[in-house]
């Protein structure tokens, strides 16, 4: 069994998760819908049952979120609390996959019900036509078991870091620019939170930036896949680790990140965290 910091996977599950709901029996509907994938060494139905039980928050719904979103919904996840503002452009058709262009003008959020629901209508949404901020962040964060941070500007994720940290809820960070991407995995109390990794926002981060929509697909894989390590316990989470790629010339490098003991946010919880070498 795989372990972080010196904890098995099964008792990292217990502790990030804040009480995350036993597993639920799948129907025959079910097991038929998810077989192939319950193949998987070391998920089965028990990892199956873990993940119809579980919920993820994912702000927002494009070009990466609606990916993550689109394969949560097909890997059989119980419920999805989505945020996502504003209406469907055509500039959002090259990469997020749940709009569609006779959706153009209408509620993104809309949307994106319609087209989950029309691959899992077993699917419990939750779904919230904001993006997120101070003001509603620690509500919605409540109502999941795992944050999968997809937003694009620093406040938002800034906001989500900080509500994951003070509910002990685990958060999967990724985020991409032009041809290049990073992932990592927030466990309050076992690693940095986003603000040690990004103290101050990047100047050079802007609203509107070049995307490929297979970039951002891929990096969003990963954070599905992240999620669904986390939820079931199956392979070894990122903690501690944050992978960057450049799809111009695949190349994956995978760092060494550590919290900051005087990081504003998760500082508090020094005394529990793990040391992390450089």
């Amino acid at each position: 069994m795989a372990s972080v910091a010196g904890k098995s996977i099964t008792s990292w599950i217990n502790f990030t998760s804040n009480g995350m709901k036993a597993q639920k029996p799948l129907t025959d509907e079910e097991r038929a819908v998810y077989q192939w994938q319950m193949w998987v060494p070391d998920f089965g139905e028990i990892g199956q049952e873990k993940l119809k039980a579980a919920s993820v928050m994912i702000s927002r719904v494009g070009g990466v979120g609606s990916v993550v979103a689109y394969e949560l919904a097909a890997a059989g996840i119980g419920k999805l609390v989505l945020a996502h503002a504003g209406n469907v452009k055509p500039s959002d058709l090259n990469r997020q996959l749940l709009m569609t262009h006779d959706w153009i003008g209408k509620p993104r959020i809309e949307s994106i019900r319609r087209r989950l629901l029309e691959l899992n209508p077993r699917l419990e949404i939750i779904d919230v036509a904001q993006n997120v901020d101070p003001s509603n962040a620690a509500d919605l964060v409540r109502q999941c078991d795992v944050v999968v941070d997809c937003a694009p500007l620093f406040p938002e994720r800034y906001a989500m870091n900080e509500q994951a940290v003070r509910q002990g809820k685990s958060m999967v960070e990724c985020a991409m620019y032009e041809m290049e991407a990073h992932l990592t995995t927030i466990i309050p109390g076992q690693t940095g939170c986003l603000k040690c990794y990004f103290p101050v926002e990047p100047p050079t981060w802007t609203r509107e930036f070049p995307v490929f929509g297979a970039v951002s697909g891929t990096v969003a894989c990963m954070a599905a896949v992240e999620t669904i390590k986390l939820i079931s316990g199956i392979g070894e989470p990122m903690a501690n680790r944050l992978l960057k790629m450049d799809l111009r010339d695949m190349s994956f490098h995978m760092l060494r990140v550590k919290r900051e003991s005087n990081c504003t946010v998760c500082g508090h919880l020094a005394d529990s965290l793990p040391t992390t070498e450089s």
